[in-house]
């Protein structure tokens, strides 16, 4: 193997002792053919079944295996995190171990990142094996991510994914964002980003980990990925911007109260008994709040360590920033 390594495939896995050494064989079979210096790392994200057994198997068969256990179940976004940390490929591939993915498009990615130089190339299972209850949704949900992110993938969820080695190292995945991997990366200043159509394999063993709550939790994920993106560092200008329009709003109402009380109407209603005077009241409040939180975010954000963080890809002639 060469000191620089061609391909990391990042797997994170729950209980999937079934297909793990078949995955293996696959994978080997594959990077064998094409002569690609490869790791591949595991990440076992609190099974309990044998997969961690599995992974020691296999690492002493194979120095090319890496695994990595967590205590108990953190979810998918935190191991590939784990992942991206350690892996040192020049290509990094994530792939599901369900065998749903198929390891014969691993050439195909590493060469559109190399050769066509993406920054991350996403998978597309154009033709899918899931039921219909599955296949809707994730329609919607795609429509709407290209939408807000304008990054148009049809399929931003697919676990087959390619990416340049600094894409991982320049990125935080958690909570539920690895279904925004792609976003996050254009926000990071990489934004060459392809598509690839990809083999989806029906479920051969066990059965899918995620419940019906990724229904709820990928929409208000994707409006975070979005906020974060675009407001992440100056929050002010989303909430001061849209704080400062209610309060005009109010404060319109309420100057147009106060003229019609002591010119127009003078014997009339009181204010009070007037609808616009609710509504004045109730959009300067509203509005004074919006300012407010944004004035909080910035104080926050100001004492960040992160507050500041920018990415350098070359440098010429600053070599004191190195001491």
């Amino acid at each position: 193997m060469t000191d620089q390594t061609d391909i990391s495939l990042v797997i994170p896995l729950l209980d999937e002792s079934e297909s793990l050494i078949e995955l293996h064989s696959w994978i080997k079979r594959v990077m064998d053919e094409n002569d690609f210096s490869y790791e591949v790392v595991f990440i076992d994200d609190g099974s309990k079944d044998d997969s961690w057994s599995i992974i020691e198997g296999l690492r002493a068969i194979d120095p090319s295996v890496k695994g990595i256990k967590f205590q108990r179940n953190y979810g998918k976004s935190a191991a590939l995190q784990c992942g991206f940390e350690v892996c040192k490929g020049s290509v990094v591939i994530t792939m599901d171990a369900d065998l749903q993915d198929s390891p014969d498009e691993i050439p195909e990615l590493y060469r559109m990142i190399m050769q066509d130089d993406y920054d991350v190339v996403s998978g597309w299972k154009k033709k899918r094996y899931d039921p219909i209850t599955k296949t809707i949704p994730t329609k919607l949900y795609n429509w709407a991510a290209r939408r807000i992110t304008g990054i148009y993938l049809h399929d931003f969820n697919c676990g087959l994914k390619a990416y340049k080695l600094a894409v991982v190292k320049s990125i935080e995945v958690y909570g539920d964002m690895h279904r925004y991997i792609p976003p996050l990366a254009k926000y990071a200043g990489f934004t060459n980003i392809g598509e690839k159509v990809v083999q989806h394999q029906a479920r051969k063993y066990g059965r899918s980990k995620f419940g019906l709550n990724r229904f709820l939790n990928g929409p208000l994920d994707l409006m975070t990925v979005a906020f974060m993106g675009k407001f992440g560092k100056k929050p002010m200008h989303f909430f001061g911007a849209m704080g400062l329009l209610m309060f005009v709003i109010g404060f319109g109402f309420a100057v147009y109260l106060g003229i019609d009380k002591l010119f127009i109407e003078k014997t009339g209603r009181l204010i009070a008994d007037r609808t616009e005077f609710y509504i004045a009241l109730t959009a300067m409040i509203i509005g004074s709040q919006f300012f407010l939180a944004g004035f909080i975010a910035e104080m926050i954000g100001r004492s960040s360590a992160t507050r500041n963080q920018y990415l350098i890809e070359k440098q010429l002639g600053t070599n004191d920033l190195e001491n």
